[in-house]
């Protein structure tokens, strides 16, 4: 490794050419673009969204055959099937912990830094009508209807709209499926299906590498099309509650996982830098599907076996939304704030308990956000209160509407971002810790990997 450092070191080519060939040059190049043309051109910044768009929609058409193969060379690989027993309780126990984790800091930094107070909003003014299509998709929140909507939604009804449909949990369970039909087959039979999807696999990550070099045009239609319907003026609008959302994202990360990792022997300083590019990748777009695939690649290449990257992200999207769940925590008691409402001690451990429940019903929907706000509001509207202006006791329902989600709207977009990329940062250490704890690393290569991340700044595109 190090005769290798040394190498590379001594071939570097100037400082300058260094960074005209870096991507996220041009990415960050393509941000400052987008921002100027949506404060300059409103118009031509909305007729840029097509950019985005079809980069997203790109990306989207690769995810499942990516999670698809990666899982099953993933689960082949391994000597014994129970490894994928292992990986997998492993990961069920990490997920809860650290996504209560992240509702309970939401909670606490909300009450500390109180963003909604001294607002006093009116419930009999709530504007109901830009939230009728986030409402009308509320349901009852119960832990029985939650399980049933996970398990229904895992089925898949064929085989091919998991894939063009972009739904991960079924292409997970099909990948599943198929790689413990193969590992029941004869070595000869199993090694040249093993061949064959590496092929495969190598293909698609060529693809993946080629709309890769498109990331900076849709950062720039992402940030053009933000700042023209937002304005730079949205960012001062409801400040506060972003400001107290970044801080607590940074404690999550920097803290809660900085602890992990410490006691795991990691630098979270470092890894976070290792992977600072698909952050920002995210961070531009907005989604972090941007850079699933390509961070699933760079983690293997980083010495985290692939049954565990391959078992891990694409499953942690899914039910290890950890900056999410700071999100939903922070919001309804930024929304109890706003409206005047007192809550007790068991009030918000109640709300604790309901939102561990409906942060689940998140998976793969659009404006999730809102619909799991109004889901968790409607199951929590029968618990009676103290209403802050008279004294008198009320239904949380009266007092605050399901309708009040409303609220959020002007600074959803902005908060959206750093959910994106909190649950990025949460999902690649959660791969990264079940990795160490089922001993699924090679910590010589990973070792390097944080200490030299210049070296593998391409390492997720082919």
């Amino acid at each position: 490794m190090e005769t290798l450092s040394r190498s590379l070191n001594e071939n570097k080519p100037p400082l300058l050419t260094r960074i005209l060939k870096s991507l996220g040059f041009w990415v960050i190049l393509g941000i400052v673009a987008g921002v100027l043309l949506g404060c300059y051109d409103k118009e031509l910044a909305n007729a840029s969204k097509p950019g985005v768009d079809y980069f997203i929609s790109a990306l989207k058409v690769l995810i499942g055959p990516i999670i698809f193969v990666t899982i099953v060379l993933g689960i082949i690989s391994l000597e014994s099937l129970k490894k994928v027993g292992s990986i997998g309780v492993k990961a069920v126990i990490y997920f809860e912990i650290v996504s209560t984790l992240a509702l309970a800091l939401g909670i606490f930094m909300a009450n500390i830094m109180q963003p909604g107070h001294g607002m006093n909003l009116d419930p009999s003014k709530v504007d109901s009508k830009s939230v009728e299509k986030y409402i009308a998709q509320t349901t009852e929140v119960s832990a029985g209807s939650e399980i049933m909507h996970i398990l229904k939604d895992a089925v898949p009804t064929d085989i091919i709209s998991p894939f063009t449909d972009g739904k991960t949990i079924q292409v997970l369970v099909i990948a599943i499926i198929t790689a413990l039909v193969i590992s029941l087959m004869r070595d000869e039979d199993k090694q040249a299906i093993q061949r064959t999807l590496e092929v495969i696999q190598n293909f698609v990550f060529k693809i993946l590498q080629i709309i890769m070099y498109f990331s900076p045009i849709a950062a720039f239609s992402a940030m053009a099309v933000l700042i023209a319907n937002f304005g730079l003026s949205s960012l001062i609008n409801l400040g506060y509650l972003l400001f107290v959302m970044l801080i607590s994202c940074l404690i999550f990360i920097f803290g809660i996982l900085g602890l992990i990792c410490y006691f795991a022997k990691v630098n979270i300083f470092k890894f976070m830098r290792f992977i600072s590019r698909e952050v920002l990748i995210v961070f531009a777009t907005s989604s972090s599907e941007s850079a699933l695939a390509p961070l699933m690649r760079k983690l293997e290449k980083a010495g985290l076996s692939r049954a565990t990257v391959g078992l891990i992200l694409p499953t942690g999207y899914s039910f290890n939304l950890d900056c999410t769940n700071i999100y939903l925590a922070m919001s309804l008691i930024f929304l109890v704030q706003a409206f005047g409402v007192n809550l007790s001690l068991t009030h918000e451990i109640s709300i604790l308990i309901v939102l561990m429940i409906a942060s689940k019903g998140a998976v793969g929907v659009t404006g999730s956000g809102f619909i799991v706000l109004g889901s968790t509001l409607a199951a929590l509207g029968g618990m009676q209160i103290t209403e802050a202006n008279n004294g008198m006791g009320a239904t949380l329902a009266q007092v605050l509407p399901v309708a009040a989600i409303s609220v959020l709207l002007g600074v959803d977009k902005f908060m959206s971002e750093m959910r994106a990329v909190g649950n990025l940062c949460g999902n690649s250490v959660a791969a990264l810790i079940v990795g160490i704890w089922d001993k699924q690393i090679d910590w010589e290569k990973f070792r390097y990997a944080i200490e030299h991340p210049e070296e593998f700044k391409n390492a997720g595109m082919y």
